[in-house]
């Protein structure tokens, strides 16, 4: 496997920021068409969309890779290809057994588990209802993405990263046809139409990773399921896995219930949640996909010194990119939603005969302020995907959970007491303390473990990225008054005022990381990785 992170990371990444500029394309239609606060297609489809999509991030970026990974890469070092493939074929057959009963039994009680996402919706039959129907046509999406999840491990393990980083642009080429296909229809068909087309790219995503499989020789065969030992040992993995890796998916699903008392809520929560998805993929979940295989492979080998500084090179190279991101949002927040979903959304959907979007001015003012809490929390949502890693390699799984149940409880806990004062964005700051505390909890166990110790490199790269990320945000301040005046220039396009104003702080940032010397384009060579 090769030991170059940044190689594989530009790997990972551009794929995932082709899909993400694709799910911004998504989300822009969605918001036009369908709308968010003032439609209940919209709560409805979110809410339905959010359970299958909690298990897409869950099994396809990371958290099932936490337990198969490192006993994956642990039957190749000591019995070799053959045992590995073995051991991933039981692991098919087990998956397909659970999930084929989890899906039936969603189809059949589809309102109990509507309740369990969103309960506020509880007060609105129609809105109950049509949630129901778009979960029960959804809820397949999750087998096939617990199957991707499985393709994707065996893949990332043999260095194989793009099949797995390019199958979740399926999902948003389906969903984008489905709307445009509908876009004139009512709204409530355009939303039967997009939740059908959840499913038919699923589908698409799971043929892309058989495709990628067997290009590779692991073409797994079906199997009678058997509670073996490696089974065993794979749950008693999985479980504490699955809560400590989705502890933050785990918390939106619990926001997204609280919230449902508000009308809109849950389209403003989804909308903003989606916004700063982009930085957390391109950067967080990118850099765990390719540091988990890459630490699970050093340490089993008992190169603990190759494994910290990897894990050092990681948040440096994390930090460079999301605190930047994170003081945009904070900044920036509303004007971004106002640019994207009202002014890009408005030219885009002109195209396809709909006059005007959607998504209101309130719609703006209320995912943007969503967006700037969330962005306070990107830096956390990060590292949280490379410090878990660091356990995940040593096969613990159970710490990470430890910390993570800490998290859900505060996370739960100030939502609720939050609630009645801030109304959803109370939801947005707890989500965002919740992973504050949890990254710190992680840190911190990590080094009275001397298995991370920031180098001294680390530490002053960290302070020029502050200083960069400080001369940013000034001018992003100064700079966000005059984009009106801006558009002047813009044939009167605020949202082109907006992108300027953003391609000129990231052209300021760069320049001010070169100058101060918080990064230096020598280390991101081919090969410096290594060093």
């Amino acid at each position: 496997m090769s030991g170059n992170i940044f190689k594989s990371l530009a790997t990972v990444s551009g794929m995932t920021m082709a899909s993400r500029v694709l799910g911004f394309a998504r989300q822009i239609l969605m918001a036009g068409i369908i709308g968010a606060g003032g439609n209940p297609v919209a709560d409805a489809f979110w809410a339905a969309f959010r359970l299958p999509n909690m298990f897409r991030r869950l099994f396809a970026e990371g958290a099932f890779h936490a337990a198969f990974i490192p006993m994956f890469q642990g039957r190749r070092t000591d019995g070799g290809e053959a045992e590995a493939k073995a051991f991933a074929e039981e692991v098919l057959a087990g998956l397909i057994f659970i999930l084929t009963i989890l899906t039936a039994l969603v189809e059949i009680a589809a309102p109990l588990f509507v309740y369990l996402i969103a309960s506020g919706f509880e007060d609105n039959p129609d809105k109950f209802q049509l949630t129901t129907l778009y979960t029960r046509i959804m809820f397949p999406y999750l087998m096939l993405m617990s199957l991707v999840g499985l393709y994707s491990g065996v893949l990332n393990s043999l260095s194989r990263f793009a099949a797995s980083a390019a199958a979740p642009i399926a999902l948003n080429v389906f969903m984008i046809g489905a709307l445009l296909l509908y876009a004139d229809a009512e709204t409530e068909i355009s939303g039967l139409a997009v939740a059908w087309g959840v499913a038919a790219g699923g589908l698409a995503q799971f043929m892309l990773l058989l495709l990628g499989a067997w290009r590779q020789g692991y073409l797994l065969k079906l199997k009678t399921p058997r509670l073996t030992p490696a089974m065993k040992r794979l749950f008693a993995l999985g479980a504490p896995g699955f809560i400590s890796a989705g502890a933050l998916q785990i918390n939106l699903i619990v926001g997204t219930n609280i919230a449902s008392q508000e009308q809109g809520a849950v389209s403003w929560l989804m909308n903003a949640d989606q916004l700063y998805q982009l930085p957390l993929a391109v950067i967080g979940i990118a850099l765990g996909v390719v540091l988990l295989p890459m630490l699970s492979a050093r340490v089993k080998s008992g190169d603990e010194k190759g494994a910290a500084r990897a894990l050092n090179r990681a948040l440096e190279l994390s930090a460079l990119l999301a605190i930047p991101a994170a003081a945009a949002f904070v900044i920036m927040g509303e004007a971004i939603c106002d640019a994207l979903f009202r002014g890009l959304a408005g030219d885009a959907l002109s195209l396809v005969g709909v006059r005007r979007s959607a998504f209101t001015q309130e719609d703006v003012a209320m995912t943007g302020a969503a967006l700037a809490i969330f962005g306070a929390g990107l830096p956390a949502f990060v590292w949280l995907k490379i410090f878990a890693p660091a356990y995940f390699a040593r096969e613990d799984t159970k710490t990470p959970m430890k910390y993570a149940l800490i998290a859900i409880a505060v996370n739960t806990g100030l939502s609720l007491a939050l609630f009645p004062f801030f109304g959803f964005l109370a939801v947005a700051g707890a989500t965002s303390f919740a992973a504050w505390l949890q990254v710190t909890l992680l840190a911190q166990r990590l080094y009275r473990l001397h298995l991370f110790r920031p180098s001294a490199k680390l530490m002053a790269r960290f302070a020029r990225i502050l200083l960069s990320v400080a001369g940013l945000a000034a001018f992003l301040l100064w700079a966000l008054p005059q984009t009106e005046a801006i558009s002047a220039f813009l044939w009167g396009r605020e949202w082109l005022a907006v992108a300027a104003l953003v391609g000129a702080g990231l052209v300021l940032y760069g320049a001010l990381a070169l100058a101060l010397g918080a990064a230096r384009p020598g280390d991101y060579k081919t090969g410096a990785a290594g060093k």
